[in-house]
């Protein structure tokens, strides 16, 4: 027997909750487009993110160690797959709808640019005067603008809600001046989920990779409460941190972690009783939370973390780097313009020179961009 789109949204119906956004009640697409037989609208806009080239470049940039660094660490696409996980496991739990949480989980790095954060902070530094360079922002202009593979339309003409839920990753970018989104109201439930996704699976997997990397360590990070109750909850009683006990403290910690955001959400929504998915959106507050002690502990995570991985020496030279290379890379590019490859080169009549830099150098893989930097500057490597 063979589920059509009609019989998988009344699944839908009848088993999600009241406050989730079911694909039969979708709001459509800027560009009309017949819906599939067997997939539902939110599903087939997870596929369409999947087969799109940005979600490929995902695999050579860099999540915290630049990608020539070891064939361990995470990566932007391994960060978001761990994302899309856990949120599919928090989505099914509190009967929200996983299909879009997953495509807001798959879609939420894809403007990224090569080299992480400090790829993003040279280039909103270098586009201050010229409107800045957000990465959430980028993500969006990824799926409605910027990937070519449709004869009709720019982008990949995902679902409103998708749209929505993209724009809304957290984020201060004015999106009132967006067509379509509301500005004043805050995400959806699957939205939420997958914001906190993203933070819970970035705090375990860069204690993970520090570690991996020797620049935490077991004692450093003993002065965290966090780390402590995951010590008690495993047994732990010190020594050498081998390589099993290590996915034991990041198993234990993502599944506490997620523990608390089910228990600290269901009790907002046992509160709200929200009988739609707008009672969740024009809520005064996100529904998704950890309860108190846990932001607490999460908060002073975040801040260990700043001062002994994110500054830590290694860490500052790659970001160094990094932006050492996007600058030239920049510069030359506003210098002549002409450098761009052709389909960028051919908007330069009708756009803004300095945002199409921005996209071509947003677009890049970390590897690509260091090649580009040698055929830029390098007199023994071929244009």
């Amino acid at each position: 027997m063979i589920n059509t789109r009609q019989q998988l949204e009344e699944l839908e119906l009848r088993n999600l909750h009241s406050y989730a956004l079911c694909s039969r009640d979708s709001r459509g697409r800027f560009h009309h487009d017949h819906e599939p037989e067997y997939r539902t609208a939110f599903q087939r806009d997870r596929d369409r993110i999947v087969h799109s080239a940005a979600f490929r470049r995902l695999e050579y940039k860099t999540q915290v160690f630049v990608n020539d660094a070891g064939d361990y660490y995470r990566t932007r696409l391994t960060h978001t797959l761990e994302v899309a996980q856990i949120g599919r496991t928090i989505a099914r739990a509190l009967g929200a709808n996983e299909d879009l949480v997953e495509v807001i989980c798959l879609a939420h790095d894809l403007g990224h640019p090569p080299f992480g954060h400090a790829g993003e902070h040279i280039l909103d530094r270098l586009m201050s005067e010229h409107g800045g360079f957000n990465h959430n922002h980028q993500s969006y202009r990824v799926v409605t603008e910027l990937e070519r593979r449709y004869v009709g339309w720019k982008g990949l003409n995902l679902t409103f809600e998708s749209l929505e839920g993209i724009a809304k990753h957290e984020t201060h970018f004015n999106w009132s001046t967006i067509k379509g989104i509301q500005a004043d109201t805050r995400g959806s439930l699957e939205a939420q989920i997958a914001n906190i996704s993203d933070d819970l699976a970035y705090n375990a997997h860069d204690i993970d990779d520090g570690l991996q990397a020797g620049i935490l360590t077991p004692e450093q990070l003993s002065q965290l409460a966090i780390w402590r109750t995951l010590c008690e909850r495993i047994a732990w009683q010190g020594g050498t941190l081998d390589e099993v006990t290590r996915h034991r403290f990041i198993r234990e910690q993502i599944g506490m972690q997620v523990d608390d955001v089910l228990q600290a959400t269901s009790e907002k929504l046992a509160d709200l009783n929200p009988l739609s998915p707008m009672d969740i959106q024009t809520h005064h507050e996100n529904v998704v939370t950890h309860s108190p002690i846990f932001k607490e502990q999460n908060r002073a995570l975040k801040q260990f973390l700043y001062e002994n991985m994110y500054y830590h020496f290694r860490i500052v030279r790659m970001s160094q780097r990094a932006e050492h290379f996007i600058s030239d890379i920049f510069n030359s590019y506003v210098k002549e313009p002409r450098q761009l490859p052709t389909e960028y080169r051919t908007q330069l009549s009708t756009q803004d020179p300095y945002r199409i830099v921005a996209d071509y150098i947003a677009s890049m893989t970390d590897r690509e961009a260091l090649l580009e930097h040698r055929r830029l500057f390098d007199p023994l490597t071929r244009p």
